[in-house]
Parts: C-alpha cells; sequence; structure tokens
C-alpha cells in the first residue's frame, strides 16, 4: 500500500471516528461526495507527496462544506477537524507517521450567496515499517 493511501484511510478513519465533528456534520466525511449529499460535510481533497528518499512528505488538503447562514458552522467544522488531526499519532498500514501538522486555512462563501467552503491544509511526513 502506497503512504499517501495508508494516510488517507487513517485520516478518514480519525475523522469519521471523531465524536466533536459527528456532533456538527453527521459523520459525513468523503472521498467522493454522493449526489444530493446533505450539508455540512468534509471532503478528502487534493494530495501531494515529496519523496525524499525513505520519508515521504505529503500535503492534504480537506474542504468543508455547509449552507448555515454565516460562517460560525464552517468554522466550527474546521475546529473540530483541526483538533481531530494537528498532531495526531495516527496509525498507518505498511508506513509509519512521522508527524502530521495543520498548515494553513481558508473560508470562502460560494457564488451561490448561501454555501461556504473551507479548506484546510496539513502536512504529514511518513516512512516505510
Amino acid at each position: 500500500m502506497t503512504a499517501a493511501w495508508a494516510l488517507q484511510k487513517a485520516v478518514y478513519a480519525a475523522l469519521t471516528a471523531d465524536a466533536a465533528l459527528a456532533a456538527l456534520c453527521g459523520g459525513r466525511v468523503f472521498d467522493a461526495v454522493p449526489k444530493n449529499a446533505v450539508f455540512p460535510y468534509v471532503v478528502i481533497g487534493e494530495a501531494e507527496e515529496r519523496d525524499g528518499g525513505s520519508i515521504v512528505t505529503h500535503a492534504l488538503t480537506l474542504h468543508l462544506w455547509s449552507r448555515s447562514h454565516g460562517a460560525r458552522e464552517i468554522k466550527l467544522i474546521a475546529d473540530a477537524v483541526r483538533a481531530c488531526l494537528d498532531g495526531a499519532p495516527l496509525a498507518l498500514d505498511g508506513h509509519v507517521l512521522i508527524a502530521l501538522a495543520f498548515v494553513s486555512a481558508d473560508y470562502v462563501r460560494q457564488s451561490d450567496g448561501e454555501t461556504w467552503r473551507g479548506s484546510l491544509r496539513f502536512r504529514a511526513t511518513t516512512e516505510p515499517n
């Protein structure tokens, strides 16, 4: 299993098991968003890997979606995701997670005027088991 896939599986498992996040978005964490998905939800988005020999550096983006009035809900979800993942000691199949750290966030109201998208970026480093 590649380190990127092992990391994504571990991130998904952590997010779907997190009680605070479940309370905010009902456990809706997706890799591919189902048609007519109920808001709010989290999407595991873009990923990038950089090979440094035995150590691989990953950039991972999570997208948060809300249709709640104002930005409060999207920022509460972001706080829950960050608390769940920043520094988390996730177990990866076939790999060791050396570090997982929050890098940045942005929040954008979409052109429909009612939907908010938040993007959280994390950096991880892994090595083979």
